[in-house]
């Protein structure tokens, strides 16, 4: 990378545009991923307005990242990556650091995969201008995803943890007086719990909802968005109105298998703009908090859309299992009466809490239980190891003894890492989630402060 110019030489931009996606580049399993990623890059490099500050999850190969680096040197000659995430700019990048989260799946579900590679924040502070707090910081995450239907979802508790460190990660750097962005997966939709959650305790907002309050919540098929009472949206209004980046008809992966294979034989399939679109839904967002107590000036939005819907050229494919959030953000000037305080967070009504809680301690009494049972396993498998070693010298065969031998072996094997997955892994989960429950009983108390007082205020 080349030497950043000095912050003197650096002119604050009139705007911002800022893109987030997930691009689906799961090595060995991602299908067509390096030719998919390669066009995200030049896509990327054509774009207009071009990017100027890139969030881009499941971004997994050196060979990938290097690949859009090099594509889009030009607009965005700045970047990091780690942890499948990477974050391109075209300002200098000051400073980066890598945030793992301490609830983030579990090691015995190796075939998802989420505890195994790491998932946490890519954090980015990013110089866009001459100004002391003329600095963005830019939180890029993919949260954990959702294996079952809620309330079944035996990870919920650890995605709602993942959105309440990420919340406290983009406070923190608001209360530095810097501007924030938030990018990513967050495997949410809008206004469910963890969403809500972000929103309450980090000063930022979900730029689409800002322009787009009454966007859906949620699949058409989903509970919480058929009661709300609405029609079911077509596939074009998914996208243009709902923000809808996942599980739309017009992306080719979210496609059956049969059509799929059609595809690939050189038969497309026209999709109906018109046709009722129930499974499209938005998890990608970009939240947004910028520093206008700091620096006096703010900024808004100017426009938002859902990006990367095009196809590969030679593939004729979707980009991504995901389309992106895009958004352009405008500078302006603030009224010479905007406050210099710094913005307050308002915390959720006090039962919401009561919810959380609940779920920590549902997941508690589960992990505890697995915990005994994978030791009690543990046990068995010393007993029977030994007992195939004793049973050999009695052995009437020489067959007979080497079946012993390999029971002995594969079952002491077995029983070793579910010792070590109950006595060492889910210690380490328990320890997490007392952490994360004696955090949510503050936060809590606070909400039951601030309820106080609105009451004796009205």
């Amino acid at each position: 990378m080349d030497h950043p110019p000095s912050p003197t030489l650096l002119t604050l931009p009139p705007s911002l545009r800022v893109i987030s996606l997930n691009c689906w580049g799961l090595k060995f399993l991602s299908k067509h991923r390096h030719a998919r990623l390669s066009e995200i890059g030049h896509q990327l490099a054509i774009a207009s307005p071009p990017p100027q500050i890139v969030g881009l999850q499941e971004c997994w190969t050196q060979e990938d990242y290097l690949a859009i680096r090099d594509l889009t040197k030009d607009i965005l000659p700045y970047g990091i990556f780690g942890g499948g995430l990477a974050i391109l700019s075209k300002w200098p990048i000051e400073e980066t650091s890598m945030y793992r989260y301490p609830l983030n799946g579990r090691p015995s579900a190796f075939y998802r995969g989420d505890w195994f590679v790491g998932k946490g924040v890519a954090c980015a502070r990013i110089r866009i201008g001459p100004g002391m707090k003329d600095v963005v910081e830019v939180f890029n995450t993919h949260l954990h995803a959702p294996y079952e239907r809620e309330p079944h979802d035996s990870y919920i508790c650890h995605r709602t943890a993942q959105a309440w460190e990420i919340a406290k990660l983009m406070r923190h750097a608001a209360e530095r007086g810097h501007m924030v962005l938030g990018l990513g997966d967050f495997n949410m939709v809008p206004m469910s719990l963890a969403h809500r959650l972000v929103e309450a305790h980090a000063p930022v907002r979900d730029v689409w909802r800002i322009v787009k309050p009454d966007s859906a919540i949620g699949g058409a098929h989903e509970a919480a968005e058929k009661a709300r009472g609405r029609t079911v949206p077509t596939a074009q209004e998914c996208l243009d109105e709902h923000g809808a980046t996942c599980d739309g008809k017009f992306n080719t992966w979210r496609w059956s298998k049969e059509t799929r294979k059609e595809l690939e034989r050189g038969r497309d399939t026209v999709v109906d703009p018109d046709a009722p679109d129930p499974r499209a839904r938005r998890l990608d967002y970009v939240f947004l908090a910028d520093n206008v107590r700091e620096t006096g000036y703010r900024w808004e939005i100017e426009g938002m859309e859902v990006g990367m819907r095009m196809r590969h050229p030679t593939l004729m494919c979707s980009l991504s299992d995901h389309f992106s959030i895009e958004t352009t953000l405008v500078r302006s000037q603030a009224s010479k009466g905007a406050s210099r305080r710094p913005k307050m967070t308002t915390p959720l009504p006090p039962d919401t809490y009561d919810i959380i809680l609940a779920m920590i301690s549902k997941y508690d009494a589960r992990e505890r239980g697995q915990r005994r049972h994978r030791l009690a396993r543990f046990g068995v498998s010393i007993f029977v190891s030994l007992g195939c070693f004793v049973a050999v010298w009695w052995s009437p065969r020489n067959y007979v003894a080497f079946i012993m031998l390999l029971v002995s072996t594969l079952g002491f094997g077995g029983g070793v890492l579910e010792g070590l997955m109950g006595g060492l892994f889910v210690g380490s989960e328990l320890r997490a989630l007392r952490e994360f429950r004696h955090e949510i009983e503050r936060a809590q108390e606070q909400a039951v402060v601030v309820a106080k007082q609105n009451d004796t205020l009205f």
